[in-house]
C-alpha cells in the first residue's frame, strides 16, 4: 500500500515537469499582437505586445480560469518576462 502513494507522487512530478523550459514562437497573434502580461491572466498588467514569430524561452504553464498561461521570457532579450496565453505560441507537448 505505501507503494501506490509514492507511485502518484512521481506520476505527479513527471506531468508537471513536462511544461519546464523549451523554445517557443508565438502564432497567430495577428495585428492586434499577443500580450506579454505581469501574471497569467487577462487582469495583469500588459507588458508589451509580441509579433508573430517572436522567439520566446517557455518556463513554466499553469491554468488559470480554464486558459492556460505560460511563462515566458523574450529569447533576445531574457530579462523581459511575463506571461502569453499557450493558445499563441508553439507548444511541444
Amino acid at each position: 500500500m505505501r507503494t501506490l502513494p509514492l507511485l502518484l507522487a512521481l506520476t505527479l512530478i513527471a506531468g508537471c515537469s513536462a511544461d519546464l523550459g523549451g523554445r517557443s514562437t508565438v502564432k497567430n497573434a495577428g495585428d492586434e499582437m499577443l500580450k506579454l502580461r505581469a501574471g497569467p491572466g487577462l487582469g495583469y498588467r500588459i507588458i508589451l505586445g509580441l509579433p508573430d514569430g517572436t522567439q520566446l524561452n517557455r518556463g513554466q504553464c499553469v491554468t488559470e480560469i480554464g486558459q492556460l498561461w505560460c511563462k515566458v521570457s523574450l529569447a533576445d532579450a531574457p530579462q523581459v518576462n511575463g506571461y502569453v496565453s499557450a493558445d499563441y505560441i508553439t507548444v511541444p507537448w
